[in-house]
């Protein structure tokens, strides 16, 4: 026999402790009736009333929670084998590490939320491959696709705007690494990038890479994190004293929303763009409305056994002596 909800010893333990109840509870009955009359007028007082009558009641009672307990743990024996397919994507999240990422227009700043709205994601996530991308400068492949999602997650908490050395904004690279990671797999057609970014491109030609993943039939999808007013970035030295971003000149760097070239990427590939707000990030939101509705690639199919769930006798049993049992009466039939 096997049990789907195998809560071994509840069965047993909750046995027992009917069992002492009911025999606690017959035992204190007596104890009050003899503050009131001799033990050996007790029967004479009530000879109509029969122990074994009323043993044989609270032993139906005793079984019906135990077939209804059993019951529970969902019982089962025989068996179908039948197909089970996991179906999924790829999925790519690239992830924008440079300091421009540390404006705090969304709060706590830009990266932080970011890897906030990720975690959530991945929440909705089952049987989706999943990656991590680095950006800045330069893009490095910080996990692999991989359907282990806490190794994802130990990834993603281990991203800053120190994990790529080179500085700047290059959203063309951070493509051109989804390209190179998807060749190595399956059919394209089931590939899937989100950037997440606040779409400043220093260097680079994000367009014409966004035209080779369409080629290729990648999707992009685009998230722009900030505020098209813009935001100085805020930065802290070795010896904890708080700053601004300077550019060469002494000047304070303000940082900015590129709305446009992350629609013109997304567009580009037939994905989407979303901006993040502080109520709704929308990375979850294009999950739900666009990604998840995507063709999804057939990543495993195997045997698997479908045991017979049998729950429903023990129920029934249970049942049927929760009926007899007020029908059992305690009382002997009067003699004649």
């Amino acid at each position: 026999m096997h049990y789907a909800n195998p809560i071994r010893y509840l069965l047993f333990f909750s046995g027992l402790i009917l069992v002492i109840f009911f025999m606690w509870s017959m035992r204190r009955r007596k104890t009050l009736a003899e503050r009131f009359v001799e033990r050996n007028l007790a029967g004479a007082i009530t000879p109509s009333l029969s122990i074994k009558r009323k043993v044989f009641k609270i032993s139906i009672l005793t079984l019906a929670v135990l077939l209804s307990l059993l019951a529970l743990m969902r019982p089962q024996w025989g068996f179908v084998w039948e197909e089970v397919k996991r179906t999924g994507l790829d999925i790519l999240i690239a992830i924008d590490a440079s300091k421009s990422m540390l404006a705090m227009d969304v709060k706590p700043n830009r990266l932080g939320r970011s890897k906030f709205a990720v975690k959530d994601l991945v929440k909705k996530l089952s049987g989706d491959r999943i990656g991590l991308i680095a950006f800045a400068g330069t893009a490095f492949l910080q996990c692999p696709l991989t359907i282990d999602y806490n190794g994802f997650l130990l990834a993603l908490d281990d991203l800053n705007t120190t994990t790529i050395p080179r500085g700047g904004t290059s959203i063309s690279s951070a493509i051109k690494e989804a390209i190179d990671t998807f060749k190595g797999g399956h059919e394209v057609k089931y590939k899937v990038l989100v950037i997440i970014t606040d779409g400043e491109e220093l260097e680079g030609d994000a367009i014409s890479a966004a035209n080779e993943a369409s080629r290729l039939g990648i999707k992009i999808y685009c998230v722009g994190v900030g505020t098209s007013e813009g935001e100085v970035i805020q930065t802290v030295d070795e010896y904890g004293q708080r700053g601004y971003l300077a550019d060469k000149s002494g000047n304070v760097v303000k940082t900015q929303l590129n709305e446009e070239l992350l629609k013109k990427i997304a567009i580009t590939t037939g994905g989407s763009y979303v901006r993040a707000t502080k109520s709704e990030f929308g990375l979850t939101l294009l999950y739900d409305r666009s990604i998840s509705r995507l063709e999804k690639r057939e990543l495993e199919a195997k045997m698997k056994k479908r045991y017979k769930e049998r729950f429903q006798i023990f129920l029934a049993l249970a049942v049927f002596l929760l009926f007899v049992e007020p029908l059992i009466a305690e009382r002997k039939k009067a003699a004649v």
